[in-house]
């Protein structure tokens, strides 16, 4: 295995698309949301020891979470486990890991990916980001995944390629441009096309190339995080990551890098993926009864009840009648029941719920 291959997953969102299953305190990386026995960190984590040496990956989290990282992947360090004081999106969490990696190796090649996707193929996914470190490898280029798209969603962004193609790499061609979740009628000429692919919010690059674009497009950034003598010793670290965090703004690194630089590529395949976002990935890309229903546990009744996902605690019973296309979810202190047509609504409802009823409810 490449020893300059490293790895970084981003563990600190708290996944409100999916409350009340996922909460502020135990979002939705740390549960074993599609019943596999393994949480989606775990399983994010067993894909890429296949790829990366164990001690190459980090996991990039806010520091309430820290401790959950820690118990459910015991294989690594508490040096792997790299705490966000506050919450500033992928761009500074990028910037924050690549210093790390710098200081072990400045040759490093790194895949940076969520803690919470879900990925069918393993082995198809495993072969693709093998071939994108020996793209990145030959080329100063900054790679992303591509996901061929299967419907017109609206929940995703999307990538346009070009027929720009690098010499020696025809499943490689150069990013046009990038857009973000848009409208149906949008989404459907995109798909119709054939030019758009869904944008996974995978990412490939070496980390000279990716300190290069920090540098040019966002130096403010690059400036916060670039004393490597500052993180000599843990006490160190935790005081000028603090103070580096305090004064950095909230930015993506697809709104910071990726769709300004001019060296961007896609690599478009397909392993099987979701983002697993929203209810409605969950219940895409579960097993279905013949009524179209979504079950977590085997003590649910239904009568004339379809195209509905209910996921309760294993310990109750729920009995449903006539209900057509709803979501009915449970978590300790709440109880969710809404059409599956209005699951964008679920945000303002973890909202209103802050507000009105307190934060133990969220």
């Amino acid at each position: 295995m490449n020893k300059n291959n490293f790895c970084v997953i981003m563990a600190g969102g708290i996944g409100s698309r999916f409350w009340p299953i996922s909460k502020t305190k135990k979002p939705k990386q740390f549960l074993d949301i599609i019943g596999t026995g393994r949480t989606l960190l775990q399983q994010t984590f067993d894909r890429f020891i296949k790829i990366c040496p164990k001690e190459n990956i980090y996991i990039v989290t806010n520091e309430i979470y820290a401790n959950q990282v820690a118990e459910q992947l015991p294989e690594i360090s508490q040096e792997q486990i790299l705490s966000e004081p506050l919450r500033r999106n992928t761009a500074p969490c990028i910037a924050y890991s690549n210093l790390k990696i710098k200081q072990r190796n400045e040759n490093a090649n790194i895949v940076v990916a969520p803690s919470d996707h879900l990925i069918i193929n393993e082995d198809k996914f495993v072969e693709v980001i093998q071939k994108s470190f020996e793209f990145i490898s030959a080329n100063n280029c900054l790679l992303t995944l591509g996901i061929n798209p299967t419907r017109p969603e609206t929940g995703y962004g999307y990538i346009q390629i070009s027929d720009n193609q690098p010499e020696g790499f025809n499943y490689i061609n150069k990013v046009k441009s990038f857009t973000e979740k848009p409208d149906r009628d949008t989404a459907e000429k995109f798909l119709e096309s054939g030019e758009f692919f869904w944008n996974s919010g995978i990412f490939i690059w070496s980390l000279k190339s990716i300190n290069k674009a920090f540098k040019k497009y966002l130096p403010d950034v690059e400036r916060l995080f670039s004393n490597i003598d500052k993180i000599s010793t843990p006490e160190k670290e935790k005081t000028y990551i603090n103070e580096s965090y305090s004064e950095c703004k909230i930015i993506s690194i697809d709104n910071g890098i990726m769709e300004h630089a001019d060296n961007v590529y896609v690599y478009c395949t397909e392993f099987g993926w979701s983002d697993l976002g929203t209810w409605d990935s969950l219940y895409e890309n579960s097993t279905k009864t013949k009524e179209g229903n979504v079950f977590s546990s085997e003590n649910i009744l239904t009568y004339d009840t379809t195209n509905t996902i209910i996921n309760i605690p294993d310990n109750k019973l729920i009995v449903v009648e006539g209900l057509k296309g709803y979501i009915i979810a449970e978590s300790e202190n709440t109880l969710m029941i809404c059409k599956r047509d209005n699951e964008k609504k679920i945000r303002e409802f973890v909202k209103d719920v802050e507000e009105k009823k307190g934060d133990s409810y969220i």
